[in-house]
């Protein structure tokens, strides 16, 4: 992790290194008989003191990122921001996004990203135009089950029941569980609380002033899910009771929990309507105001979703300075929920309107950190943060305004309406006759008891350039050993 850390940093020198293309407002208006050269160094300041930044802006990166939930990311990403005469900095007329990366995971390659995102505010005059697409590829997607504590996690029921082969892989695997085991700790692969998963996205949505602050939001959104069990590397889960091993992903195709007719997955296509609040001063590095929205979504099948739903999803964030815009307290109140009987790859999904994609969750980083990914599935979610956030530093550098913040959260999590996990008696004959040994699993992992609060508490460094580009160092950990351990993120941006 030390490791990591240092070359992210590294990275993070370089960007700052770079040219950030473009050119800033001349000091002077006269200054017309100078030579173009001596134009290009004038800038002009803005009231904080901040140099304003005009034309287009150009921030490559090499990724170097660690998820605690997805692993160590290696790839490239490009920022564009379009200022164009400065007149709206710190927010940009319009900004592109480009990543490919990869994150390895459980000692392999596990997934894999390919994502662009495109933000206009003046191609449509009073529409703002967000347009998401990208492909993703998951090797060990982390499933935990439904309606949060109801299906329990426990790394300990695997103990017995995990098998290392006698491979290269398998003999590092069970050194290390041998050693960690001699430390008094646990460290078992998780390979039984995995599956495979491949994802296209793409939406565009489109929002336009009402009042003053007050908007309309409309959008349309596909999603092309292939859902596939996860076969673990080196080593079987519950091979000594079940033919070739299991995982939790499989055992709840074998109870019946996912249908067979959407165990695979399907297309989503949706259009999603909604009013949003936002009186943010500043869109990605807010120190005051609010940004608050309520959308319902609507996957038909005559618009060529396999799995009709409904879906509803209101947030509220705010942003208050306490005493100076230096020290902000943040929070974020999310609640969604569905209507009628929604497909379960639907679920892990925290629904957003504007340039960013939608996140899976609920845990990780995109929502609730240090609780595991996907840790809260239900039919009705809800979850919130608070953190106060402290920007201790501000500098010139390379003609880029650069700060450094720190900040202190506190996050949380419930499922409110869960998923029908109830085995049906069909279901449960069947299995007694031809599987006794899955019907048992079953009472091991579905527990008759309802959720409860997932939390967690953390604290984070971010690196802020030109108010728009951050990096984000987190940790955070867990109240409940059923949601996981510690957490660590290297990430770009705010998490609201």
């Amino acid at each position: 992790m030390k490791k990591t850390f240092i070359i992210a940093l590294a990275a993070l020198a370089l960007h700052t290194a770079l040219p950030a293309y473009g050119t800033d407002v001349p000091k002077d208006e006269t200054t017309s008989g100078q030579s173009q050269k001596k134009q290009k160094k004038n800038v002009t300041y803005n009231e904080k003191g901040e140099i304003i930044k005009t034309g287009l802006n150009l921030g490559p990166l090499p990724v170097v990122a660690f998820d605690a939930d997805r692993g160590f990311q290696f790839g490239a990403l490009a920022n564009i921001y379009n200022f164009g005469d400065g007149k709206n900095y710190p927010n940009p007329n319009s900004q592109w996004y480009f990543e490919a990366s990869a994150y390895v995971k459980e000692s392999r390659v596990g997934s894999y990203l390919f994502r662009a995102e495109y933000d206009n505010k003046t191609l449509i005059p009073g529409v703002r135009m967000s347009v998401c697409a990208g492909y993703y590829k998951d090797e060990a997607l982390d499933f935990y089950g439904f309606n949060g504590y109801q299906s329990n996690y426990d790394l300990k029921l695997l103990e017995d029941h995990i098998a290392f082969n006698d491979s290269k892989g398998g003999e590092k695997l069970y050194n290390k569980y041998t050693g960690s085991l001699e430390k008094g700790k646990l460290k078992l692969p998780k390979g039984f609380y995995r599956y495979t998963r491949e994802l296209i996205r793409f939406k565009a949505d489109f929002t336009g002033k009402i009042l003053k602050n007050f908007y309309w939001e409309a959008g349309y959104n596909f999603n092309w899910v292939n859902a596939r069990s996860f076969s673990p590397k080196d080593y079987v889960v519950y091979g000594n009771i079940v033919e070739g091993g299991t995982t939790l992903f499989e055992l709840y195709k074998d109870w019946g929990l996912i249908p067979e007719k959407d165990a695979e997955g399907g297309f989503i296509s949706s259009v999603r309507a909604g009013l949003m609040y936002d009186s943010r001063n500043i869109e990605n590095n807010p120190t005051k105001g609010i940004w608050a929205e309520a959308h319902v979504i609507a996957a038909p099948k005559w618009l060529g979703t396999t799995h009709e739903h409904y879906k509803f999803c209101a947030t509220m964030r705010q942003y208050i300075p306490l005493g100076t815009p230096k020290v902000v307290f943040a929070y974020r109140i999310a609640y969604q929920g569905f209507f009628g009987d929604a497909p379960w790859y639907a679920m892990p999904v925290y629904t957003t309107m504007g340039p960013k994609p939608d996140y899976d969750g609920l845990g990780g980083y995109r929502t609730v950190r240090g609780i595991m990914l996907n840790r809260v599935q239900g039919l009705h979610t809800g979850f919130y943060n608070a953190e106060v956030r402290y920007r201790f530093i501000d500098f010139k550098l390379f003609k880029q305004n650069i700060a450094f913040a720190v900040s202190g959260f506190c996050d949380g999590a419930h499922v409110f309406k869960g998923y029908d996990l109830t085995m049906s008696d069909t279901r449960r004959a069947e299995l007694a006759a031809s599987a006794p040994e899955k019907l048992a699993l079953y009472n091991k992992y579905i527990i008759d008891r309802k959720d409860g609060f997932h939390g967690s508490a953390g604290a984070g460094l971010r690196f802020i350039m030109n108010e728009n580009f951050i990096v984000a160092f987190e940790y955070a950990r867990c109240f409940n050993k059923q949601d996981g351990d510690g957490a660590f993120y290297i990430n770009i941006g705010f998490l609201f």
